[in-house]
């Protein structure tokens, strides 16, 4: 069995890790390496979690799409998607040794592309938190959407982790007028200024955390934030939100973003520089079970070309020389992909 690593949880650490009741919270070294998967279909083989627990990371990160519940949607079918899930194997395994965070997407909503309008949210919810053992005093069992976030790390090593729910506040979506179209496959951009991606509640909650101290900031989102070039689901489709983002990263003076994202079925990795405070970078990793081997996009802002085996993220900090590398690694732990960012990128300039 692998080692436990310990964690220090900072001032914003409330309480124990998501699904991680039983693994101690200590004083100990910062974290150095973080995994990141999603899209993670039950029903099929998983050989890949034995690469990333052969890595030993301090924390993994599920950034949704964790279980595929057959269609049309039952709480009896999300429950049996959620059992297979636990059943022994690299997934479980990973889960009960190594700590680890999780946000949903679509799929372990309940709802393909899925907003507000899902009826059965609220059973959802319920479901998601009993699979991830979240404690029953924890603040998501109180009110609406599963959004959360913790600091780790001493001061000066400290890494905020912010998992933001898009879908439970998340209005319609413009559906394409010419589906299937390049950079149009499924919706448009809409500028309505009415529609929200995250919900008045989690942009207050987002803006406090953003205000609270440290180095590091992984900010996970189940759809893609920064890119450009597609017509699937991504923050584009509501620009006047993702304008909203962008502000509040440089009204808050939040230094060290950098986002995580799944939904795509492929690897890649992109950088924005329009109308940010500084340089933005974003992680897509969403190929633990079925990347998409046939994928296209026209990448204006992507860092080369997608990846589209099987795959997951990797996040390396290294503290001392003050950079921390994206790494998307395919099933023999190869780096596939990568970005080295020193920390002094991620700061706007004074």
């Amino acid at each position: 069995m692998l080692r436990r690593r310990h964690l220090l949880g900072g001032a914003a650490a409330l309480g124990a890790l998501a699904g991680c009741a039983g693994l101690p919270v200590q004083a100990a070294a910062p974290l150095r390496r973080i995994g990141f998967a999603s899209c993670i279909d039950q029903r099929k083989p998983q050989p890949i979690w034995d690469t990333l627990l052969a890595e030993r990371p301090d924390l993994v990160i599920f950034g949704g799409d964790n279980a595929y519940p057959d269609l049309p949607y039952s709480l009896a079918r999300l429950r049996q998607a959620y059992a297979a899930a636990a059943e022994p194997g690299g997934m479980s395994q990973l889960r009960r040794i190594v700590p680890h965070l999780a946000i949903w997407d679509d799929h372990d909503y309940g709802q393909s592309d899925g907003g507000a309008e899902f009826p059965f949210k609220a059973e959802s919810k319920a479901e998601f938190l009993d699979f991830w053992r979240v404690p029953a005093d924890d603040p998501r069992r109180g009110r609406e959407g599963l959004y959360h976030g913790q600091v780790f790390g001493p001061p000066g090593q400290r890494v905020q982790v912010l998992l933001l729910d898009v879908r439970w506040f998340r209005s319609p979506l413009k559906r394409t007028d010419q589906r299937d179209a390049p950079g149009k496959e499924r919706y448009l951009p809409d500028a309505d200024p009415t529609k929200t991606m995250l919900g008045e509640a989690q942009w207050r909650w987002l803006e406090a955390q953003l205000r609270e101290p440290a180095e590091v900031r992984l900010i996970v989102s189940g759809i893609q934030v920064v890119v450009e070039g597609h017509g699937w689901e991504r923050w584009g489709n509501l620009p006047r939100e993702r304008e909203r983002l962008y502000r509040l990263l440089a009204q808050t003076g939040a230094q060290g973003v950098v986002f995580l994202s799944g939904d795509r079925h492929i690897g890649a990795l992109y950088r924005e520089t329009n109308a940010v405070p500084y340089p933005i970078y974003e992680m897509t990793s969403s190929g633990i079970t079925h990347p998409w081997g046939q994928a296209a996009e026209a990448g204006a802002n992507r860092l080369g070309e997608l990846f589209t085996g099987l795959h997951y993220g990797m996040v390396e900090i290294d503290w001392p020389a003050r950079v921390l590398r994206l790494a998307i690694k395919d099933i023999r732990g190869s780096v596939q992909r990568s970005r080295p960012i020193a920390f002094n990128e991620l700061k706007a300039r004074t």
